[in-house]
Order: structure tokens, then sequence, then C-alpha cells
């Protein structure tokens, strides 16, 4: 029997759109989940090196939760470019001010690096509320499993 390696275009002619409502769940199991789906590791031909996820809708990210004392003491820092131009923000304002931006972060940081990551996260849809563009994809819904 010969072993199966998955190509990029099988992958992209299996894929499918997966919506997941996030109210009320915590950031980090909700990215490693997310993570998986867009790296295809819920699928039974899924290898390592190709790009052979889903497409992810997220719903609802201004609902999301961070456990413990995390709201108040994570930090999300950046770089505007400029000489000291270190900028911090805590997770609490930043969930405020750009909801989305702590998902993607979250999913940025479980997802490889380099250009198959980049192609990964372009996969990746995040909307406040429960409207979406996405309709005509006929996108699945998609229950959590750590909960």
């Amino acid at each position: 029997m010969k072993t199966f390696f998955e190509t990029s275009e099988k992958a992209e002619q299996n894929r499918k759109w997966k919506i997941i409502d996030v109210a009320g769940k915590p950031v980090g199991r909700v990215a490693s989940e997310i993570a998986g789906l867009l790296r295809g590791k819920h699928r039974p031909d899924y290898s390592p090196h190709t790009d052979g996820g889903d497409f992810v809708i997220v719903l609802n990210v201004e609902q999301v939760v961070f456990t413990g004392k995390k709201a108040d003491q994570k930090l999300y820092q950046r770089h505007t470019g400029y000489i000291g131009g270190v900028k911090s923000e805590k997770a609490s304002a930043l969930l405020k001010r750009k909801p989305e931006e702590v998902i993607r972060h979250a999913v940025e940081g479980m997802l490889p690096d380099g250009p198959m990551g980049y192609k990964m996260m372009n996969k990746l849809k995040i909307y406040k509320g429960t409207v979406h563009p996405h309709a005509a994809q006929q996108p699945e819904e998609y229950t959590l499993k750590f909960v």
C-alpha cells in the first residue's frame, strides 16, 4: 500500500466553511480550536506540510472572555516603527476597542510562521455580532469541543 501525501490542490477542493459563535467562551480555548480547523488537523488526510484546513467565520467576538485576572494583567504590545515607539494596552482595553484583534492575535500565535501561516490566516474571518457576508458559501455551524 502506498503512503498518501496530501497536496495543496487536493486540499483546496475539499475546503468547507465553518461558523463558530464565541459568545461567553475563553479566548485561549477558542483560539486553539480555530487554529486546528485552519490547519486541517480535524481531517483524516492531515499533512503538516500542506494548508489543508477550512475557512472559519468567528461571530460575537466582543463577548469573548478572559479567565482569571488576564483581563487586567495581560498586555498586548506593538511598535509604531519610530524610536521609542512601543505601545502597550491591557487586554480589557483592547477587547473594548478592537475585539477582533484579540482573537486574531491569539490564533496567529498558534499557527506556523512563514508563507503557509499567512495563507491560513487569510482563511479566518472575524466579525462583531452575528451578521456576516458569507451566506453564499453555505457555512456549517461548528460546536466547540471543550464546552
